[in-house]
Parts: structure tokens; sequence; C-alpha cells
């Protein structure tokens, strides 16, 4: 008898049923009997005892059903160690919850908190096995997360959308991308959605950079500019500040722009002299049913954790790398966090073809 554990944590996306799917399908067609334990809202669940056994039948038709199954939450790793309101010890509980199920393995879902957590357990002599999720793709020691390229989708569309309105009536429109910390997504988003300007936390813009860039679109006789912006965009004087200095400036920001786009709109509306619209497709990037890409690597990474549990090998994060389906143990990537570099390949072929990241 083989007993499993599975919960989702930190933001939804749309594989992650697709995900356990191929986990929990992996060792029905291969074990004579197996119990499947699911926990409510993540680590919530495993904290406080709630959850409940499922079924084979339970992960049937869910392979192109966006969001999770088993409900998820945000349960910030840097508290873990701190007890709850009533003074629970949250990893004694989980510990304790593990236990009480006679688990062989807690299956976890997650991105780099859900990571760190899942790594913790780990020390603590559990058997976990994490698959990264994120629609961010910034999770180190994989290529690609799940999730990602449904979000990539969703925001290429947006961008695509926006690009008739735009020409329509001759405007500078702001595409604000999900992203606080890297900008694979509006990387990728802003190329494929053929964006003139795109900016990411990694690369720190300069306003009149900016701003040269779009009257040169204009001087060019194209009387439209769309700037793809990650959420986590920033200046490049911001980014020269101490980082405590930079901390408390932002957040003296949020007290004035509901988001970055806003101060990037005021910024321009101080350089340049025309219309500049402002487009949020915000937690629709997470929604919906997960691209067909998302499908087939989540089953991949699934169809892999259910080989190591077979194998009885615990203890890593199952990623991919350079196509092939790799075992990375947890110590060695909980964490770390895949930024884009400056001089990515990606990067470089965006400025080639004349895009510009503000710098």
């Amino acid at each position: 008898m083989k007993r499993i554990g599975l919960l989702t944590s930190g933001g939804d996306c749309q594989a992650l049923n697709a995900t356990m799917r191929g986990v929990v399908k992996g060792l029905f067609n291969n074990l004579d009997e197996l119990e499947v334990y699911g926990f409510d809202d993540g680590y919530k669940g495993l904290i406080y005892g709630n959850y409940r056994m499922l079924s084979e039948k339970d992960f049937s038709g869910i392979l192109t059903r966006g969001g999770t199954i088993l409900g998820t939450s945000r349960q910030p790793f840097k508290l873990m160690r701190v007890p709850d309101e009533k003074g629970l010890d949250k990893v004694e509980a989980m510990k304790q919850t593990y236990y009480k199920l006679r688990l062989d393995c807690l299956v976890i879902l997650g991105g780099n908190g859900t990571q760190k957590t899942a790594n913790l357990l780990r020390e603590e002599g559990l058997n976990v096995l994490h698959l990264p999720k994120t629609i961010d793709n910034d999770i180190w020691g994989t290529d690609m997360t799940f999730g990602f390229q449904s979000a990539v989708d969703i925001a290429t569309d947006a961008i695509d959308c926006i690009h008739t309105t735009a020409a329509s009536h001759s405007r500078v429109f702001i595409v604000e991308v999900m992203g606080h910390k890297v900008g694979w997504l509006t990387l990728h988003a802003g190329i494929a959605g053929g964006a003139d300007i795109i900016l990411i936390p990694e690369i720190p813009y300069d306003i009149k950079k900016i701003a040269e860039a779009v009257r040169n679109r204009n001087r060019a006789g194209k009387g439209f500019t769309i700037l793809a912006v990650a959420e986590g965009a920033i200046s490049k004087e911001d980014a020269a500040l101490p980082k405590k200095e930079m901390k408390k400036k932002l957040e003296e920001y949020q007290k004035i722009y509901p988001s970055v786009a806003y101060k990037l709109e005021a910024e321009l509306k101080n350089e340049l002299d025309l219309d500049i619209r402002i487009t949020i497709p915000g937690h629709m990037q997470r929604g919906g049913s997960p691209c067909p890409y998302d499908r087939v690597l989540s089953t991949r990474l699934g169809s892999a954790a259910a080989g190591l549990i077979l194998k009885g090998e615990y203890g890593y994060m199952v990623g991919i790398v350079n196509g092939k389906v790799k075992k990375v143990p947890l110590e060695e990537c909980a964490g770390k966090l895949k930024t884009v570099a400056p001089d990515d390949q990606l990067v470089k072929a965006a400025k080639r073809i004349g895009i510009s990241f503000g710098d």
C-alpha cells in the first residue's frame, strides 16, 4: 500500500490540475493499492488537518481544467516558524498530520515560497517531492514551469488586441504584465505580441530613453507605441538606491499610483504630449484552461514524479532541462530565483530587431 498526499500552494495557475492528474494516473496505473489524500487550500490544510481521500475518478476530466480542485492559499515561508494566533507550531502540526496519515510521500505543487517550505519539511525528515508551478517561470533548476506558457498566451493576446485600437487612435499604450521580481513573462509576451518597448525588473529603465524611443517611432511615421511593462519594472534612479531606501520609495509610490503602469504614465506625460492609455490583464493571466504545451509539460512532470515515488526517491524538485525531465535536489534549488540576465540571448534578439528596453 502506498499513501501519498497532494497540495497546491501559492498563486493558482492553469495547469495545476493537469500536473496532479499526471502524478495520480502514473501511480494508479502501476500500483495495486494506493491511497491519495488531498489537502485543502495548500499548506493550511496540512497545518490544520483539513484533507479528504481522493479516488482515481477525481482526476478524470481535469486535464483541461484551470485552477486547482484542492484550492490554494499563500502561506509565507518566513512565517512558517512563527506560531499562529493560537500559539500552534505550524511545522510540528504539518509533521503530525503527515505521520497521522502514514504518508509515504507528500507531493507539493507551487512556486518559490512553496518550494522553500517543501525543503524545510525535507529537512524535518518528511519524504517530499516538489513540482514547479508559476506563471513567472522564475524557479531555479528548471528551464520551464507549468503555467508559464498559458500565461504568455493570454498576455500576448492582450497585446495583440491593443494593436488595432492603438493604431486606430495613434495612442501610446502601456500593457502591464504580471511579474514583480522577474521579467520572463513580459519578455516572452512582449516579443510575441510585437511590443515596441519592453520593461522588466532586471533592466532598470531611463524615462528619457523610453520617451526618445516613442519619438523615433513617430518620426518614422508609426503613429502608435505599445509598451509591455512588468509589474516590477523600476527606474535606474530607484534601482541605484540602497535596498532600504528603495523599499521605502516603492512604498511611497504605492500610496500615489495603483501600479507601475500609472507611475510610468505620469512620467511619460512629463516627456510627451501624446494620448497615453493603460491596459492591465491582471489575473486573467492566471485563469482559463492550460494551453496544449502546458498540458504536455504537466503530464511529463507529473508522470516523472510518479516514477520517483514508485522507486522511493524523495527530496527532489522535478524539472525540465534541455528538453529532458530532470530531478533536482531540493537543497540545491530552494530559495534561488531564476532571473533574466541583461545579456540573455532573448534580450539581445529583441534589441537587434529594434525593441527598446529603456536602458
